[in-house]
């Protein structure tokens, strides 16, 4: 196993490569893959499972009844998916997990976990901070959705990011695909967008960057 990638991970973060590999000797977890479109967790089950993906990336889809569905949110290396829900009152997943492309993960079972961060408190401290995150970045989503207009939530995005990472160039998720559905809109509408504001000189497009030359005109797009 390539211990450096959870070196980098959410869980692990500020935890030694060979701190990890003696940290899992000892924790009982497996080591999973999956092909491009399966399934890794499915709405409503039993929640009792926590990944953090090694390779690839995955994506939680919430599917509704008329057939539609909200892309929710991409996790890629590093990243834990439903750390939340193995520890909701409900033990259930709220979301589909669904690979990306091919995926590595590995998988601990919620005693486990919580063995782990007994034991040590940082990974303890780093599973409260991603939990936390995660509120955060739900309630950011929820405020995205809330927008009509593509171009809206285009901005929205950019200036979300913007003010997380303190820069104005920003990386896209991924590709432009995955980025259309992270904001329920499709490729061909948001890439006409993103072409009429790069011509009214309000952002430069070139992907896999965005560069926002003028915040004005993006907070004007949300009213702000």
């Amino acid at each position: 196993m390539d211990y450096s990638v959870l070196e980098t991970s959410t869980l692990f973060k500020g935890i030694s490569t060979k701190e990890i590999k003696k940290i899992l000797e000892e924790a009982p977890h497996h080591i999973e893959g999956y092909d491009k479109g399966e399934t890794i967790f499915h709405l409503m089950d039993d929640a009792d499972r926590i990944g953090i993906v090694l390779k690839g990336s995955v994506e939680a889809q919430k599917p509704f009844p008329n057939g539609s569905q909200i892309n929710v949110s991409v996790r890629g290396a590093g990243e834990m998916i439903c750390p939340a829900a193995a520890f909701s009152h409900s033990h259930k997943y709220p979301c589909d997990v669904v690979s990306l492309e091919p995926v590595t993960l590995i998988v601990f079972r919620k005693e486990d976990a919580l063995v782990l961060m007994q034991k040590d408190i940082r990974i303890l401290e780093n599973f409260t901070s991603e939990i936390a995150s995660a509120t955060y970045m739900l309630q950011q989503r929820l405020e995205l959705l809330s927008y009509s207009g593509i171009a809206q939530k285009a901005a929205f995005w950019l200036l979300m990011q913007a003010r997380q990472t303190g820069r104005d160039v920003i990386k896209i998720p991924g590709s432009v695909s995955n980025w259309a559905m992270i904001m329920n809109v499709s490729r061909p509408s948001l890439h006409r967008e993103l072409k009429k504001m790069e011509d009214e000189n309000i952002i430069s497009y070139n992907p896999p960057l965005v560069t926002i030359l003028s915040t004005s005109d993006l907070q004007d797009l949300l009213g702000v």
